[in-house]
């Protein structure tokens, strides 16, 4: 499968990437390789990944655990510790084998350990490899508020190896899919087509739509890297998808939702927003919505948790001069970008989202 060219790297594939991968190891020569996993790729996928690794330098492996709720700067601290203990210098590597929390995180550490070391990232779960393979985005959460804490920098490769993916199970590779259906919300009717009518466990089709997908945001990372104007588009469904995800994470009496699962929703909402608030017809927003709505359970909110959803929006990284922007939709690949909505709209969104689950 062909390489895709990102800023100063590339996105390569299966065994070709693998060629590319051994490639720079030589060429670069680092004192010392460390590879991050969690407790899950380091039993499922590092043994498969080291069978394709050539390499005469010193390799050694940093655990952390696994989850959404270990995304912090205490995992950060032990991880740097680990590399000082083992005597990572400035020519040191680290390779990030894993999902969207071991690529954002392992990126943020080699960003700061000793103001910046080498990276490479292996996304093994669907979500990273659509969502975090492309555009620099690395970091960590603070508390339950998602992706407070980081920096945009760029991997020196990113190795997309769909074998991986056999080792997920089906609510991870759902949640990644939610990303690859907003590609096709936001870039284009023929994209939003094949995706909603393709299966995520169809591994053998999947390959062509991941690169599709991971095309469609490089493309928009490549003209827009730090997030200035176009590149917001790639937040369609993400204020009040973050905004639920954090609230079902901090939550003891909710079920926790995976980000997937959480953005779904909230590009459900957004959808209704957008014929509110923008050109979206109806018909359109109800068509992408029970698309999206057949990939994923039915959840259910109370007037007290869209008050504290609605809360947490204050915390979101679009949000500028105290106003909270939202991406929406005049059609499907038109977006609209910076528009403000009230909380009486959200409320009927919220309202749009229940009634929808009837039908």
């Amino acid at each position: 499968m062909e390489a895709i060219e990102a800023k100063d790297y590339q996105v390569v594939f299966g065994t070709d990437g693998y060629t590319n991968l051994n490639a720079i190891l030589k060429e670069k020569n680092y004192s010392i390789l460390f590879i991050l996993v969690d407790s899950n790729t380091h039993e499922h996928c590092l043994a498969p990944f080291l069978q394709n690794v050539v390499t005469q330098t010193t390799i050694e492996i940093i655990e952390i655990d696994p989850g959404e709720e270990f995304k912090n700067l205490e995992t950060c601290e032990g991880v740097w510790n680990v590399l000082s203990e083992l005597n990572a210098d400035r020519k040191s590597a680290l390779i990030n084998l894993g999902g969207g929390v071991v690529t954002d995180l392992g990126g943020f550490v080699a960003c700061c350990f000793k103001r910046g070391i080498d990276f490479i990232n292996i996304p093994t779960t669907l979500l990273s490899m659509v969502d975090a393979s492309v555009g620099g985005k690395t970091g960590v959460d603070l508390g339950p508020l998602k992706n407070q804490i980081g920096i945009i920098s760029n991997p020196e490769l990113v190795l997309v190896d769909t074998h991986f993916l056999g080792t997920l199970s089906i609510e991870e590779l759902r949640s990644g899919y939610a990303e690859m259906l907003k590609h096709g919300i936001i870039s284009s009717e023929a994209y939003w087509n094949t995706v909603k009518e393709a299966s995520y466990s169809d591994f053998e089709s999947l390959g062509d739509l991941i690169r599709q997908s991971i095309a469609i945001k490089n493309e928009v990372v490549l003209e827009d890297p730090f997030e200035q104007n176009r590149r917001k588009s790639l937040n369609y469904g993400h204020t009040l998808g973050h905004a639920i995800e954090s609230y079902f994470m901090e939550s003891d009496q909710k079920q926790r939702l995976l980000h997937g699962e959480a953005i779904a929703i909230g590009m459900i909402l957004a959808n209704y927003l957008s014929t509110q608030l923008c050109d979206l017809e109806e018909v359109v927003c109800n068509e992408v919505s029970l698309a999206i709505m057949s990939f994923y359970q039915v959840v259910q909110f109370d007037d007290k948790d869209i008050e504290q959803i609605i809360t947490l929006l204050k915390y979101d990284k679009k949000n500028s001069h105290g106003k909270v922007l939202f991406v929406l939709l005049n059609n499907i690949g038109e977006v609209v970008l910076n528009q403000e909505v009230s909380n009486e709209l959200i409320y009927k969104a919220f309202e749009y989202y229940k009634n929808l689950n009837k039908n």
